[in-house]
Parts: C-alpha cells; structure tokens; sequence
C-alpha cells in the first residue's frame, strides 16, 4: 500500500517515532519489496500515536486461536483479599522478536520516504495480542492464583494466612512477580502502577476488600451523556449502561421503553416515558450498591422473579458477618410470545434463565436454595402433567443441585424490584390500530359456585365425616376414614365453610369439590367453554383448574372432559397428519369396474320391497336396478350380483360399495360412486 501525506506536525511526530525506535534497537532500515505506511492518531492525553495500516499483511495472516481473560474469573479470585497492587507492562509488544523470516514482512514506509523493518513485534499485527497474552500466561503461570493478568495489565491480590499480616504476605508477592519480570527482561511503567492499595481500579471497575462497584469514570460518562437525538446515538448510550448493568437491580424494566425505539421501522418519538427511562438509568448507576466478590468457598443462594414484562434474578450469599450480600444481579424484558406464558411458566423462566447466568458459580456437587414468590414451584419437578416447554426446561434443571424454597413477594425485595417497576406495567404497544382491552386476565369462578358447594357437602358422606372431624378432631373420629384419608388429613383445612386441600405445606390451598358430577361440570364449563376459558388445552385447563379446586382423580376428569369437547374438535386442527383423497383409477373396458350401492327408506312394493340395489358400470355409466329388501344378507347380495352383473356382463375385475338412505337423495346431498346420478 502506498504512503500518503500527511500534515508536517505528524511527520515529524513519525521521524522521532522511528529515531528512538532505530536507538532502541528495534527497527533498521529496509529493502523489503512489501510496505504498508504509517499514519498518526490523537492520544486522549494529548501526543500522537504512531499506527501502522497493516491491512492487507493482516488479511493474508492466519489467525491465532487464544483465550482471552475473563473479567468475571479475575474479579472471583479476588475474593477475600484485602490489599491489591497493578502493573502496566511497558512497550509489551517491543520485546517480542519477529522471527527472522518474516521480519520483511513488517516493512512499513513514512512520509519522509523511509521504509523501514520491524526486528520486534509492533502494533497493529491481527495476531500481535494473541502472541503478546500467550507470552505473558506462560510466563506468569508459578504465580497466577494471585497474580492475574489482562494482556499487558497485572494484578496482584493477598491476604493475612499462615500468620503473617496482609502486607507481609503481599510483599512476599510482589516480590515473586518483579523477580520474574527481572529475569525475562518485562518492564513496568511506573505512572501507571499502583502498590498496597486497599482498592483497585480493574477493567471499569473498582475492586476492594468490600466488593466491587463500577468506576466512578465510567458513571461519570454515563451522568454528563446528553438526550439522544437518534438511534445511533441511543444505542451508544445503552451500549455503555449494559456493561454497568450488573450493578443496577431493575435494568431491564429501565430500559423498555428505550430498546422499542431500536426496533427496525420503528418511528423515533422521544416522550416523556423515554425521558423518564434515560434518568432513571443514569440515577440506578449514581446510586448502584457495592457488590460482593464471589466467595467460592461459601454457599450461594438465588432469588428470582417474574412480571408481567420482565425477569430477574440475584446471586447472593452471606459473608463471614452473616450479612447478606448481592454478588450480581441480572435481568432482562420477556420477548412477545413469553409475555402470553402463565404465571407458573413465566416464574419457572425465571428460575431458568437464573441458573444459566450463573452457571459458573452453581453447577457441582454442592447444593444451593432457589428462592422464588410462586409456591407451586417446589412441586414443580414431581408434576407428572408437564407442557413439552416445561419438560425441557426441567431437563436443564436437572443437571443442578438446589432446593426451590417459598419466600413471599414482600420478603423477595431484591428479586421483585428486578422483575416488576409499576410505570412499565403497560408499555405493550399492538402494532395494529385495532387495540384489544384485556377486561379479565384470569379465569374467576363465578361468586355462586361457593355457596353450591357447601350445599353439595352435605351430599357427600366422605366430606361430611371430614368436617366433622376438623371441627372436633378425635382419634376415634379419625379412626373411622381409610388408612388414605388418614395419612392426608393433616393437608385439610376448613375457612368459611369450604373445605381446602394443600398438596405441600406452604403451597396455596385449593378448595375440595364433593363428589358432584354437576359441580365439576359446572367448573369445567367456566374454566374452558365460557370467553374466558378459550378452549384451552388439556394441560393448561388442568394447570388453571388444579391452582383452584381439588378433587380425586381430577386430571383424567379435565382430560375426558377437554376431548369430548364439540367446539374443539371441531375447530382445533388434528395434530396427526391425514392421508389424502386418491381418486379411483380409470377403467379401460366396459363392466371392469363396478359401483354397488344400497338405497333404502323407499315405500314398499307389491313384494315388500323398501330398497334398491344399484350397479353401475364406472366405464360406461349404465345402471341395474334391484329391488331388494331392507333385511337382505350378504348371501342374498351374491345372489343378485350374479343373476344381474355375472350372468349378462362377466365377473368384473373390482367393485366398490356404500350405503344411501333415500333421504339424502332426495335433499341432493352427494353421495359417494354414482347412484346419486343414476
């Protein structure tokens, strides 16, 4: 690639560039049929950096597969340390050598019409970080457990143990990684280092022996962001608070109504709810709490929670004070097709989408506590009636070790503050201009039905003995129901007159049905065939049923009921696939196909006739006609298909037989074969 001009200032930034890197011992002069120029970039500090366009060197170039350091794993090894240290490493790149072979390729020209050779490795090379990382891991590796590194960043992190004072032990440290960078010839820059602080700056955050908040630089930037005027500049803004956003507790609530306006099509219209969104971004980060450092040798536990319109989650656990701290939160907005989910799917989503953020922390052997505000979710596992989306995500639950325990909407404050911000409770928008009011959003038996229920008690002798039993609890009372009724009666309650069934202890009670056929029926009716029932399947008919009442064998009741149901059969499509109509072949001759036809409902003859027995011939169409009686056998069939169609026409190579009441044609209903037009 050819050099191009550049202003006097910036070359003569390029010429001492290249004079100190010619004293340095790192490039020479060249002759190299390959070139790529040079060109200058503003420092943020003021200055000019020198870059190289190696655009097409970089193309031909293979790339090299390394693992970048994660943020998330440095931060977790921090844990429990209380005094920390940083080193930038200086001019990494530069001591690299380029092996000898490809040093040519490296030749890069200036404006002053000097071409120059890389002896070492420079800047702006596609594998360069990847070489510079695998260098210093390798290097670094006798001491990694408490000195991590991020490319040309290390980190050194210690704590009091074996009775020695935190910063016994650190020195001891520091002194390990300096005595490496000796001996390999790693050079640090001063400015940039910082020793034996109780804090840290780290990737943009700051990191402690209390926790880890974000950067104040960072916020800073987020505060001072002016309104967005367009999409490009929002998707900055939001680009910058969603690295900040493990921080905030209600992130994905926040951000409804900002991410519809990154929809493809979507008009930009900045209202007062997108200005309300863009403060409350920026005032969550002002005042985002300390997080606490994973501590992988103590238990964690999850809280989660579903709305309407988003989920959310927190990995906590308590620290050596007992003090409960929040490690990360989580969160994110339902897509469209999972804000039609049921209460119990969108809890269970929760939970799921919960473990899979944290995966790193709670897959193993230990077991951990999922705290959710929906009881129901405890017997979720053992439920024999599971939707197939259910069944998966059970399938991925498996693989954890954890106990699902009840803990009420206001006890779960974190959870619940994440999934649920009342001024986004309607931000669901149709695309049509037709809007649908949603009147109900549950189905409610109607206010009568109770009161028919403790009438039909007194029908039922079972639940007649177990009242009395409640009211007045004795052991010869209880003596008198089966060994079944006595290991549940514990699960019984009475209020108001109703008897109630809890499955769990802590789930919510449902009330019992007696063993009245027209009571059931009525509830179905209500649950599935009323507007607000709308037909639902067996499993969710079953779900919503079941959150209610209670009765034996309750799911095979909903499942006979669900299938003989008429307007579901008739509208729902069969989930098995039909065969398709073939019509019949072509004969080729006449009489070689023959279509037999009984027609019956006809007034008597003389002989007490009231039917017709047709054949016609598919070839020719010509029609026989015998009257037959309505009692004829098959035996009396043969008969007359042999006196008719044997005897004068041959025996045909295939035949074909229906049935026709005379009333269908006389309304003109088609038949099947021909006697409708005989």
């Amino acid at each position: 690639m050819k050099q191009w001009p550049l202003p006097r200032e910036q070359v003569l930034a390029i010429d001492k560039f290249f004079a100190g890197r010619l004293a340095a011992g790192h490039v020479k002069e060249s002759t190299s049929p390959h070139s790529s120029p040079t060109f200058c970039v503003r420092k943020a500090t003021g200055g000019w950096r020198i870059v190289h366009a190696f655009n097409k060197l970089n193309a031909a170039t293979v790339s090299a597969s390394e693992p970048i350091p994660r943020k998330d794993v440095i931060i977790d090894g921090m844990s429990k340390s209380t005094i920390f240290s940083s080193m930038d490493l200086m001019d990494g790149f530069y001591q690299i050598l380029m092996r000898e072979r490809d040093v040519p390729y490296t030749a890069v020209s200036t404006p002053s019409g000097v071409l120059w050779e890389w002896l070492v490795m420079p800047q702006g090379l596609s594998n360069a970080p990847a070489t510079f990382n695998r260098c210093v891991s390798h290097l670094l590796r006798p001491v990694r457990e408490f000195a991590p590194r991020y490319f040309d960043d290390v980190f050194i992190h210690s704590r009091a143990m074996d009775g020695k004072s935190d910063v016994e032990v650190h020195r001891y440290h520091v002194r390990q990684v300096l005595t490496i960078m000796r001996k390999h010839q790693l050079y640090a820059n001063l400015k940039k280092c910082t020793f034996a602080a109780s804090e840290l700056p780290l990737l943009g955050c700051i990191v402690g022996k209390n926790g880890v908040r974000p950067d104040p630089e960072k916020i800073k930037a987020i505060t001072d962001w002016p309104v967005p005027v367009d999409v490009k500049g929002l998707r900055k803004f939001l680009g910058l608070a969603a690295y900040l956003h493990k921080y905030s507790r209600n992130y994905a609530e926040m951000t409804v109504h900002l991410s519809r306006l990154l929809k493809k099509n979507e008009r930009w219209l900045w209202n007062a709810e997108c200005q309300r969104s863009f403060e409350g971004i920026k005032k969550s980060l002002i005042q985002s709490p300390v997080l606490a450092i994973a501590d992988q040798d103590r238990p964690f536990h999850v809280v989660c929670d579903a709305s309407d319109f988003a989920i959310g989650c927190a990995l906590m656990q308590y620290d050596l004070e007992g003090v409960e701290r929040v490690v990360c939160y989580q969160s994110r907005q339902l897509r469209s097709a999972e804000r039609n989910y049921p209460v119990h799917d969108k809890e269970l989503l929760a939970m799921k989408y919960a473990l899979a953020k944290f995966r790193v922390y709670l897959l193993g052997d230990r077991p951990f506590i999922v705290y959710t505000d929906h009881a129901s979710l405890r017997t979720a596992v053992n439920s024999p009636h599971l939707s197939q989306r259910m069944a998966r995500w059970l399938s991925f639950l498996a693989e954890y070790n954890f106990m699902v325990e009840y803990k009420p909407g206001r006890l779960n404050v974190v959870a619940d503050a994440l999934s649920r911000r009342p001024d986004f409770e309607t931000v669901v928008k149709p695309n049509s201009e037709t809007v649908t009011v949603a009147v109900m959003t549950s189905s409610v038996p109607s206010t009568t039905l109770y009161d028919d229920v403790r009438r039909a008690y007194a029908q039922d002798g079972g639940i007649v003995k177990l009242l009395t039993h409640l009211s007045q609890p004795s052991r010869e009372s209880l003596e008198r129901f089966s060994s079944a009724y006595r290991s549940a009666s514990d699960r019984y309650t009475t209020r108001n007159g109703l008897l109630y069934y809890t499955a769990v202890s802590g789930d919510t009670p449902r009330v019992v049905i007696p063993d009245d056929t027209d009571l059931r029926l009525r509830i179905m009716f209500e649950y599935h065939d009323a507007p607000i029932g709308g037909h639902r399947g067996r499993e969710k008919t079953y779900l919503t049923v079941s959150r209610d009442f209670y009765w034996p064998r309750q799911y095979q009741f909903v499942r006979k009921y669900v299938r003989a149901c008429e307007v579901c059969q008739r509208v729902k499509s069969s989930p098995s696939l039909r065969a398709p109509l073939q019509p019949l072949p072509v004969p080729d001759e006449c009489w070689e196909s023959v279509s037999m036809d009984f027609v019956f409902g006809l007034p008597k003859d003389a002989r007490g006739n009231t039917g017709i027995l047709v054949f016609v011939d598919r070839f020719s169409k010509m029609v026989h006609l015998v009257a037959v009686p309505e009692t004829i056998t098959a035996s009396g069939c043969a008969c007359v298909f042999i006196e008719t169609i044997f005897r004068l026409h041959g025996c045909p190579v295939n035949s074909y037989q229906t049935e026709i009441h005379a009333s269908l044609l006389i309304s003109g209903v088609p038949c099947s074969n021909h006697s409708e037009r005989a």
